[in-house]
């Protein structure tokens, strides 16, 4: 009889990899009792957190797999039988790898924002309800109703709109922000964003109904077809949080949650710099439009950002982000590849009526 060791702790188990055999139900009970007993006792929240949520990346992993399967069993054809298996385990590995890199990234992440729980102060009481007079409005997040921003870059066209529209969350007011994004004269992404307004000036992420498009060769005509609505959280509702999405008073070197929905949403701000122009620091200038950057960050008080999520830990995926005091995001760029996006419009800063 094959002898069964039962680890002790979930990181026990997740590092042994017993589960890879293990009946489901038996994980599931099992790994549930060692996240409460074994983890969450030590005052390692976040710690605890990752480890869940490895947990769960590696179950989605195995039902992904035999969901692979079904569909493969059913394919007529041995030849394209045998190449469907063989597709499906590929993708199972690549799953497995991607579950690990995620953890890792997750527990850089704690490093750097500590072991406490993710559970924000989200009361009524602290955010503004009136979007036309705000007790401190944010210079580098303006939610004035009707600001309207164009960008352009690697194909896409942006057009981003404070709708005359709120949503009220956890009982909280929250403007309505839409984010269109489209390539070649077809929409690939149509976002209704919910920012809320804090009375300390910071500007908080509420949720998002994302939505992505395709379009496919041979529809007659070519329309733009919803695929998937991944993405999408709402604070409050199946224990999303929202975040600080910008703060009030930015300080170099804070990390910020801008959104946990785990598994789903969980996107993270680091300050890079709050007195960036062009010409100080070779490493934030590059890929920017240096006509650009000058222009609006004259007076050096445009402020840069990393931002990444630990769902995506590749270095292609990190966005640096530039800030002008006034006008808000000018430019993103992926740290990586270069690919980068600009501001060409905006309806309600002189500026950009000039811009360069």
């Amino acid at each position: 009889m094959e002898q069964i060791i039962f680890p002790t702790t979930a990181r026990d188990a997740s590092d042994r990899n017993v589960f890879a055999t293990w009946p489901p139900h038996l994980v599931a009970a099992l790994t549930a009792c060692l996240l409460v007993v074994g983890d969450a006792h030590a005052d390692e929240f976040c710690t605890a957190t990752l480890r869940a949520q490895f947990v769960a990346c590696r179950g989605e992993v195995r039902d992904d797999q035999a969901r692979s399967r079904a569909i493969c069993i059913n394919v007529g054809d041995d030849a394209a039988r045998d190449a469907c298996f063989v597709t499906a385990s590929e993708s199972r590995n690549e799953r497995v790898a991607s579950c690990d890199e995620q953890r890792a990234a997750r527990k850089a992440l704690c490093g750097m924002v500590g072991e406490g729980r993710y559970d924000p102060d989200f009361s009524p009481t602290l955010f503004d309800s009136d979007f036309d007079n705000p007790t401190l409005p944010n210079p580098y997040r303006p939610l004035t109703i009707g600001n309207q921003w164009e960008y352009s870059g690697e194909g896409e066209h942006i057009l981003i709109d404070v709708l005359d529209k709120t949503k009220l969350i956890d009982g909280v007011e929250c403007i309505v922000v839409r984010d269109i994004v489209d390539t070649g004269g077809f929409v690939v992404e149509d976002t209704f964003d919910w920012f809320a307004q804090a009375k300390d000036g910071d500007v908080w992420y509420c949720g998002e109904e994302v939505k992505d498009y395709e379009t496919f060769p041979g529809d007659v005509p070519v329309e733009s077809e919803l695929v998937t609505m991944d993405g999408s959280f709402k604070q409050g509702r199946d224990g999303d949080k929202g975040g600080v999405v910008f703060p009030a008073s930015p300080l170099v070197g804070a990390v910020l949650r801008q959104e946990f929905s785990p598994g789903n949403a969980e996107d993270v701000m680091r300050i890079l710099t709050t007195s960036y122009d062009y010409g100080v620091n070779p490493t934030l200038d590059q890929f920017v439009p240096q006509a650009l950057a000058e222009y609006l960050c004259s007076n050096s008080d445009c402020v840069v950002t990393s931002e990444f999520s630990p769902m995506h830990p590749e270095p292609e995926a990190v966005e640096r982000k530039y800030y002008a005091r006034g006008i808000g995001e000018f430019f993103s760029v992926h740290e990586v590849t270069g690919d980068g996006v600009r501001l060409v419009g905006c309806n309600f800063d002189p500026r950009c009526t000039t811009l360069p």
